[in-house]
């Protein structure tokens, strides 16, 4: 399901010992091992190396043109434990003409603290969409909290 917000103020807690800082190239390792680490086995890449090629991809412009000044990464310490990666406009030609999110992640051990909200935040100024499954009940939950709503299609 393709989900959209216009763009407002969307407000986020701070988390705790959470600093957001830019995208980086430098961070592609840290990325890639988040990547794999966050989902079930099979659901984004089949290892870590195919991890990380996917992040590389994504830096690429494989995934469309990464929106550097939205797309953001959250650290606790030394520690990468959430992603917001934004595309100025995806690729696909179900998606809305707008800056997309293309990942949204955190850490197992990070969920549910307000990592993906603070994330989402940072693209508050502007029209976004995002992809969701439809039985991914907690991802529906955050996206309706911060004023995602399903996109309307041509039909």
């Amino acid at each position: 399901m393709i989900m959209t917000r216009p763009a407002g103020v969307v407000s986020a807690s701070p988390v705790p010992d959470v600093e957001l800082r830019p995208l980086s190239a430098d961070d592609a390792a840290s990325l890639g091992r988040l990547y794999f680490e966050a989902y079930d086995p099979g659901v984004a890449s089949a290892t870590e190396a195919e991890a990380l090629e996917d992040i590389h991809r994504t830096f690429d412009g494989e995934y469309g043109v990464l929106d550097t000044t939205l797309s953001r990464l959250a650290w606790r310490g030394d520690e990468l434990v959430g992603v917001l990666l934004v595309v100025e406009r995806a690729p696909w030609p179900d998606t809305p003409d707008c800056r997309f999110v293309i990942e949204l992640f955190t850490a197992r051990s990070h969920r549910r603290s307000g990592i993906a909200k603070l994330l989402l935040a940072e693209c508050s100024a502007v029209e976004v969409a995002l992809r969701v499954q439809e039985t991914n009940t907690p991802a529906l939950a955050l996206y309706r909290a911060v004023g995602f709503q399903p996109a309307l299609t041509a039909g």
